[in-house]
């Protein structure tokens, strides 16, 4: 595994920040030249883990909330969106598609299946009364330059 750049943004867990978060790692990635499709999924996987952070995470409080993303051999992403909220007490019951723990109507407990949807590998790390970890990694695809420089 060869690391050839990396970011990390720390920020409070207003909701917000949510759309800088997206916005910040978009803006970062774009020299590898993802599809619109690539960096759409990228973008929507992580606004659903900030959203958990700032939502599940950090209950009627604000905390920090902090984004870590690499780019990795020229072509693989893996984002880090951890906090140090209440955590979660069932990492596998939290995956369950409809299963939310807001009381609030306007969540649809879609999160961790959307993040799984849209990238290669969602890993989930979390410790009640200490935090969530969420790592997610894509590979984008490369594109073949011709001899001319086009695309071919």
């Amino acid at each position: 595994m060869y690391r050839k750049n990396e970011i990390k943004i720390e920020f409070w867990s207003l909701s917000e920040n949510e759309s800088f978060a997206r916005n910040a790692v978009a803006a970062f990635l774009v020299k590898l030249d993802p599809t619109i499709e690539e960096l759409f999924e990228i973008k929507t996987a992580l606004s659903e883990a900030v959203t958990n952070s700032i939502v599940h995470g950090y209950i009627n409080t604000i905390g920090k909330v902090v984004i870590r993303a690499l780019i990795i051999d020229d072509c693989d992403v893996r984002i880090s969106v951890i906090d140090r909220g209440v955590g979660i007490d069932d990492i596998k019951k939290a995956r369950e598609p409809l299963f939310t723990t807001s009381d609030r109507q306007e969540r649809s407990g879609m999160g961790f299946t959307v993040m799984e949807t849209f990238m290669d590998k969602v890993n989930v790390s979390s410790h009640p009364g200490k935090g969530t970890r969420v790592t997610m990694q894509k590979k984008l695809s490369t594109k073949k330059m011709s001899t001319d420089g086009r695309e071919g």
